[in-house]
C-alpha cells in the first residue's frame, strides 16, 4: 500500500514510520500544506490512502482536502484533527475526507482505520471485476441506477455529481435494500468497516453531504427514520417524464 502522510509534527510521522515500516507499507511524508499539494499533484492516481492533518502551515488541512478533491474525487482520505468538535469534524468530512481520527491517537487506531479503509476499496474494486464488460448497472430501483463499474449514479438519468468513495458506498449499502433501516452502528461496519473504532458523527456526516448532492438533480431519497437510523426509500416518487404526462391530461 502507497501511503501520503501530510503532518507537520516530526515526532509523529517518526513514531508513525516505524509502524508503518512493520506493515511494510510505502509511506511519503509532507510537512505543510503546500508541499502536499505538490507531492499529491506528482502523482494522483498513484496513492492508496492520504491521512491529512487539520492544522498545517502553509494551507491548512481543509485547503488540502479540497485541492485534492479537485483532482480526485476517489482517492481515499484520513483526516487528523486535534479540534473535537462537532462543527469541525463535519466540516472536515463534508470537504471531502473519508473519515477523521482525533489527535492524541494511537497508532494502533491510526494502522485500524487505514486498514478498515483500504478493505472498503478493495471490496469496490473486486466487485468492479466481478461485473460484466457491457458497463450495466449492478444497483437499480425505480428511480435510481447505481455502477459500481464506473462509480457513478443516476437519479431519474440525471447523474448525482462529485460523490466521494464513502457517499458512493452509502448510498449503494442503502439502495442495495430499499426501506430497510440502518442504524447508524451498521453503517459504520457496513460502509466504513470498523465496529469499535467509529463514530456515528461520521455517518451524520456523510449522510448530510449525500443528501446535499442528491437534491442537485432530484427528489431526496434518503430518509430519516428518528431514533433508528436511515433508509432509501423512493417511492411516491414523479419521475419527471410521468409528472409530464398527467400535466398534459389535465
Amino acid at each position: 500500500m502507497k501511503l501520503l502522510m501530510i503532518e507537520d509534527n516530526k515526532s509523529v510521522s517518526e513514531m508513525m514510520s516505524m509502524f508503518f515500516q512493520k506493515e511494510d507499507w510505502d509511506v511519503t511524508f509532507a510537512y505543510d500544506g503546500n508541499e502536499a499539494v505538490d507531492k499529491f499533484k506528482e502523482d494522483p492516481t498513484g496513492w492508496d490512502i492520504i491521512t491529512l492533518d487539520l492544522n498545517l502551515p502553509g494551507k491548512d488541512g481543509m485547503q488540502v482536502a479540497k485541492e485534492i478533491r479537485e483532482v480526485s474525487q476517489t482517492v481515499p482520505i484520513i483526516m487528523l484533527t486535534a479540534r473535537d468538535s462537532d462543527s469541525d469534524q463535519v466540516l472536515g468530512l463534508e470537504m471531502g475526507a473519508d473519515d477523521y481520527v482525533t489527535k492524541p491517537f494511537s497508532p494502533i487506531t491510526l494502522i485500524a482505520r487505514i486498514k478498515a479503509l483500504h478493505r472498503r476499496v478493495e471490496l469496490g474494486e473486486g466487485e468492479e471485476h466481478e461485473e460484466n464488460g457491457n458497463g450495466a448497472y449492478d444497483v437499480t430501483t425505480e428511480h435510481l441506477q447505481l455502477s459500481t463499474k464506473t462509480r457513478e449514479a443516476f437519479l431519474d438519468g440525471k447523474q448525482i455529481e462529485n460523490l466521494t468513495p464513502k457517499e458512493f458506498d452509502l448510498l449503494k449499502t442503502l439502495a442495495q435494500k430499499p426501506k430497510q433501516v440502518f442504524s447508524r452502528e451498521q453503517l459504520l461496519e457496513l460502509v466504513w468497516d470498523y465496529e469499535y473504532y467509529g463514530d456515528e458523527r461520521t455517518v451524520d456526516a456523510h449522510i448530510k453531504k449525500l443528501r446535499q448532492k442528491i437534491e442537485k438533480v432530484g427528489p431526496q431519497v434518503i430518509q430519516t427514520v428518528w431514533g433508528v437510523g436511515y433508509k432509501y426509500d423512493d417511492t411516491g416518487i414523479t419521475a419527471p417524464n410521468d409528472a409530464d404526462e398527467k400535466s398534459e391530461t389535465e
